[in-house]
């Protein structure tokens, strides 16, 4: 099985036993997280969302990307800044894609 999940503002195409590598999430190392935001599964788009499919994967580690240098000049001012930024994120194992049976009440 293959989807299209939605987790913090950006769109990921996964499929079981893939890594990624998705903006910090809360969970801990070894804790499980639930993806419930499905665009897309198996070629077949949701309206905007699949109800009743559902992505698992574990929380393999968090940490810092590389540093992103931001400089700016201003010519013939004497002015400039220099600053730089790592931002955090949560590496994630895609463990299952699962499709969740709607109970009728």
């Amino acid at each position: 099985m293959k989807a299209v999940i939605e987790t913090g503002g950006k769109q990921y195409y996964v499929e079981k036993d893939s890594l990624l590598y998705v903006e910090k999430l809360k969970q801990k190392v070894g804790e499980e997280v639930i993806f419930d935001k499905v665009l897309m599964l198996n070629g077949i788009t949701g309206r905007p969302y699949h109800t009743n499919a559902r992505v698992i994967g574990e929380v393999l580690k968090h940490g810092k990307r590389r540093k992103y240098v931001i400089f700016k000049y201003r010519p013939k001012k004497s002015s400039h800044t220099k600053q730089g930024h790592r931002q955090p994120y949560t590496k994630i194992k895609i463990k299952k894609i699962e499709i969740v049976e709607k109970k009728n009440d």
